[in-house]
């Protein structure tokens, strides 16, 4: 068999091969968006700056920790969002390095600033005299989807803050962030959305919310697990200052706190539909759900049970809640109940 190569066809592709050979490497930005090799903070940081001058979508390589050893302005790891932006991993990780010698959060939005974190974590971040630790959202909107917040610690928000803005989480967890202050897990003075995913194991030290500080806001849960907070007052959740919170298809369980231990409703409202507030401990009063100053708790298809020493705080203050017998004012919890099994995170009664 004879293979006929004519010369213009060898020619064309000879020429083909030339081009392709001197075209420039770079980064796709066109509908595609900006990929970014591992832990490439140079390009991460540049394909903020472009996302945010014209939109876009950056994606970051899959199962690589993306480790920020210094910030990008004083208080923030990564450049401030100011447009619509969006960055998609898979076991992707973006942390402060822990020997960094200064103090910065993760990510900053801005107001009118759009951001939407997927398939990521973000640890480490520590501020110990500003807010959000992970991530501070200030009057723009902070999309999570299927993404943890970790490990991060600030003065108020250890993991996340949002000011008089949007925060929206799917499928995501909030896990063991510190707040000196307000909201070890989250500090909520905007509107929080979250459905699925867990509050898991977060403190606020000297202060309120373990879990969530609904300070001044609007928070919805639904299918959430708010397990094994700490705080002063609102182990798991706490919701002042006329506030309003939902709780729908949502358990509450193994929190502990001096008072509050499930729930603090302070002067606010608070909707349980279809939840269950259990084995939550305060030291005082109010295990499961303490509703002071004329708060108001409507309980829908809820359940307020196994909480110690009582379940509501005071007594009568929730219709549908009934205490023990055997409440006692005054309680020491055991070392289980102040780190409680990380595997049982079931609902039961």
């Amino acid at each position: 068999m004879k293979i006929i190569l004519r010369s213009g066809a060898v020619s064309a592709a000879v020429g083909v091969g030339l081009s392709f050979a001197v075209l420039p490497v770079v980064p796709a930005t066109a509908a595609g968006g900006s990929h970014v090799r591992c832990n490439d903070i140079t390009a991460l940081t540049n394909a903020i700056n472009q996302a945010n001058a014209s939109g876009g979508r950056i994606t970051l390589a899959s199962r690589c920790t993306y480790t920020l050893t210094t910030p990008d302005n004083a208080d923030d790891g990564l450049p401030e969002i100011t447009g619509n932006v969006t960055i998609t991993g898979r076991d992707t990780t973006i942390r402060r390095a822990s020997d960094a010698t200064q103090d910065f959060r993760i990510f900053h939005v801005m107001d009118g600033g759009t951001l939407t974190l997927k398939s990521l974590t973000v640890r480490g971040g520590s501020l110990a005299n500003a807010n959000g630790g992970g991530a501070l959202n200030e009057e723009g909107t902070l999309n999570l989807s299927r993404t943890v917040i970790k490990d991060n610690d600030a003065l108020e928000g250890g993991g996340l803050a949002n000011t008089a803005g949007e925060l929206n989480l799917d499928r995501s967890t909030v896990e063991r962030n510190t707040a000196a202050e307000f909201g070890g897990g989250v500090l909520n003075d905007g509107t929080l959305t979250m459905k699925g995913g867990s509050l898991l194991r977060n403190r606020a030290v000297t202060s309120l919310g373990g879990g969530l500080e609904n300070r001044t806001g609007s928070a919805s849960l639904e299918s959430v697990s708010v397990r094994g907070n700490t705080a002063i007052e609102g182990g798991g959740l706490r919701n002042a200052n006329g506030s309003t919170l939902r709780l729908k298809s949502t358990t509450v369980r193994d929190n502990v706190a001096v008072s509050g231990a499930g729930l603090s409703n302070n002067a606010s409202t608070a909707t349980l539909v279809r939840s269950l507030v259990t084995r939550n401990t305060a030291i005082t009063a109010g295990g499961g759900i303490a509703n002071v100053a004329n708060g108001q708790v409507t309980l829908t298809a809820s359940r307020v049970v196994r909480n110690t020493p009582d379940n509501c705080s005071p007594a009568g203050s929730v219709t549908g809640c009934t205490n023990p017998t055997s409440a006692s004012n005054t309680v020491t919890p055991s070392t289980s109940q102040l780190t409680p099994a990380a595997d049982d995170i079931k609902a039961r009664d």
